[in-house]
């Protein structure tokens, strides 16, 4: 294939992770923005949304060239805003370039389109920060974040993609990375519902309307729902409509208890289950609330599947999720699509009730391991030691990770906005502790866990990170 040679001020298709082609830009990018070192790459700013990327050049494609094959293949309304978008920005480009002459020295490409000062692109006045998001071999790119622009002035799509709320108000926007192979997913025609837009649950919602699922949505407060309408999703009144309405209803809730009443409560689930309607239970709570589950749904005839999630706020947002599957082989088949928009990888473990145990499990060594780095950093500090040096020196380690180094840096900061509440894994211990009984197996370590994070809600702590529960140790 003939190599196609761009430059700045291009128009293109550009393919970021797991997204569809997009139009956008070829710009210049920041000053101190490097490119990727040993990548063929360059920096693009899409249109219709408030993101740049460096993106590498066999992901690009010229805009003219692929423009009917690649509005055949995206059929969605924000698509055909952008593309829009690019219409109307080169029928005012055209004005333009009839004033330029062959004496006058040739101006960019990027000025001849009319991105220049005063076309209403601002991007390089708006760059708060531009971070790495992730050193991914297939690309490499860095997004912008929009944490000191008011949410009022942002593009429709960009809440779309990632939000984060800020305590300002304001919201940061990031792209969903992912491996799915080629970044490409065919998503099902059968119809989803989703159940509760919690932390787990909204970024969970966006990526799959963002893959071009039908999507119907209802959460206890209402108001949560509004972002996901004007993004295309469908609004159910009830659990049971929405299990009525659609062919596949996920649920991702806090706890046990919520888990049963959104089933088994008024308007609940068990309303709307029909022979062959599928339900999946994301949340993470015991083995026992998943055989009753699966009981009752299967006696109505309807499917059931387990599928809780290990990540965070961030993993969800980003579409890194890794799902833990367990029951309905079938359902779980069905479901590939949905799967692959919200993950990054999915186990099948056999029947209902395994990937809650599993699910128990890993929480219940991260919640230890939480507790324990949080116990390190307080020891250092008691011991004259530097705390950002024992994270330093922990970091060049074998137990070096992006999650130590986040949550660290959380409690370096006094950050503790949740990116997974330390409520939550308080539960998470206790089911875990309970289900080691059952076995009859000891859990001294996640005993003792335990006891630091019910400190650390006595402390006033349940709504914020887990990395809070160092403030368990200092109080």
């Amino acid at each position: 294939m003939a190599t196609v040679h761009l430059r700045i001020g291009d128009l293109v298709w550009g393919k970021l992770g797991r997204y569809p082609p997009w139009p956008g830009k070829i710009v210049s990018p920041p000053k101190d923005l490097k490119k990727p070192r040993g990548k063929k790459c360059h920096f693009v700013k899409f249109f219709g949304t408030e993101d740049h990327a460096w993106i590498k050049v066999e992901q690009l494609k010229p805009y003219h060239t692929h423009k009917e094959e690649m509005i055949k293949i995206n059929k969605g309304k924000r698509f055909q805003q952008a593309v829009d978008a690019v219409e109307d920005f080169l029928k005012k480009a055209k004005g333009k370039e009839q004033d330029l002459t062959d004496s006058d020295p040739e101006p960019s490409t990027i000025e001849r389109l009319g991105a220049g000062p005063g076309s209403g692109f601002k991007w390089e006045s708006t760059l708060p920060l531009l971070q790495p998001v992730k050193d991914d071999p297939q690309f490499h790119h860095f997004l912008l974040s929009q944490s000191e622009k008011p949410a009022s002035s942002m593009e429709p799509i960009s809440k779309r993609l990632k939000i984060i709320e800020e305590d300002t108000g304001s919201t940061s926007i990031q792209a969903a990375d992912s491996t799915a192979i080629n970044g490409s997913i065919t998503p099902t025609d059968k119809r989803i519902g989703f159940l509760g837009l919690g932390l787990m649950g909204s970024g969970i919602v966006s990526n799959l309307l963002k893959m071009g699922h039908i999507v119907t949505v209802w959460n206890r407060t209402a108001e949560k729902c509004d972002l996901f309408i004007q993004e295309g999703a469908r609004l159910g009144r009830t659990p049971a409509e929405v299990a009525s309405m659609c062919d596949i209803t996920f649920s991702c809730v806090s706890d046990p208890k919520a888990a049963r009443d959104l089933v088994l409560g008024p308007s609940g689930v068990l309303q709307g289950i029909r022979p062959g309607k599928c339900y999946i239970e994301m949340s993470t709570v015991d083995p026992e609330t998943i055989t009753e589950l699966s009981q009752v749904i299967t006696s109505r005839g309807g499917r059931f599947l387990e599928a809780p999630v290990a990540g965070s706020q961030q993993l969800s947002n980003d579409g890194m999720l890794v799902i833990l599957a367990a029951g309905d082989r079938t359902v779980y088949e069905d479901c590939s699509s949905c799967f692959q928009a919200m993950g990054k990888t999915s186990f099948f473990l056999g029947e209902a009730g395994n990937a809650a145990r599993m699910m128990l499990i890993l929480n219940m060594v991260q919640g230890s391991f939480m507790a324990t780095i949080a116990e390190g950093l307080t020891l250092a500090q008691a011991t004259g030691q530097s705390q950002q040096t024992f994270l330093d020196i922990l970091c060049q380690g074998q137990m070096a990770s992006t999650f130590v180094d986040q949550k660290c840096q959380n409690i370096l900061q006094g950050n503790f906005k949740p990116d997974y509440y330390l409520k939550h894994i308080q539960k998470d211990l206790r089911l875990a502790i309970s289900m080691g009984d059952m076995a009859n197996h000891p859990t001294p370590m996640a005993a003792a866990a335990n006891e630091v994070y019910k400190r650390a809600k006595a402390l006033d702590q349940s709504d914020n990170d887990i990395s809070a529960v160092y403030r368990a140790y200092i109080h």
